[in-house]
């Protein structure tokens, strides 16, 4: 039986984030499926380390990953490689659901810009965790992190759960011990490295689905 302790391979570690979105990007800017799909992994594990706070979050991020997972290893992998081949491919075959009653209600586009827009989200609330005081509120931040991200995503019943959800948060210190990357100071330091790169392929992503007008698939 498995004890309360994470295994190893369940536990986050910054570190490993941060190598993996330094692999997202390539010479051209495009950002690899795969990659990202690694580095939402780990991210994952950060939420869940939290305990169940995040799971409203955690939980619906893990099943879109398994979606874009089946894309990429599915006989038109090829085609997922990249964030940008994806979409590519998508419009080009009408893919794409455009509509609420599309006859692909899970494809690769909608399926990531959910993630997409979480990934806002953790951006916002690391960086205010990064720059914040020893008696900074967690609960605070995370949620002006949310409200100016997924909240406007959300329907009320979410929200109002999400809310609460963070009055519960722990300290900034419990934050920064589950980086399990070594003193607080290492831990800024880190994030100051991580959250930019986090933040291009954000940027990158959201250009891309503004310009092909995806930004709000339902």
């Amino acid at each position: 039986m498995a004890g309360p302790v994470a295994p190893e391979e369940q536990k986050f570690c910054l570190q490993e984030v941060l190598d993996t979105f330094k692999l997202c990007l390539s010479e051209n800017k495009d950002v690899y499926l795969e990659h990202y799909i690694a580095g939402w992994r780990g991210l994952v594990k950060f939420l869940n380390s939290l305990g169940s706070v995040f799971g409203f979050i955690s939980m619906d991020a893990v099943n879109k990953l398994k979606i874009l997972v089946a894309y990429l290893e599915g006989e038109n992998g090829s085609q997922y490689v990249t964030i940008q081949s994806m979409l590519k491919y998508e419009l080009d075959n009408g893919l794409v659901d455009l509509t609420k009653k599309a006859s692909n209600p899970e494809s690769g586009c909608r399926t990531l810009l959910r993630l997409h827009r979480a990934l806002r989200w953790l951006e916002l609330f690391l960086e205010r965790l990064r720059t914040s005081s020893e008696d900074s509120k967690t609960s605070v931040m995370c949620a002006e992190a949310y409200n100016e991200s997924l909240a406007q995503h959300h329907p009320w019943v979410i929200r109002k759960a999400a809310g609460m959800a963070f009055c519960v948060l722990p300290g900034r210190l419990a934050f920064l011990e589950v980086m399990n990357v070594g003193p607080p100071e290492k831990v800024v330091a880190m994030l100051g490295e991580a959250i930019p790169l986090i933040s291009e392929v954000y940027q990158i992503t959201e250009e891309l689905y503004a310009q092909h007008n995806l930004l709000e698939l339902p």
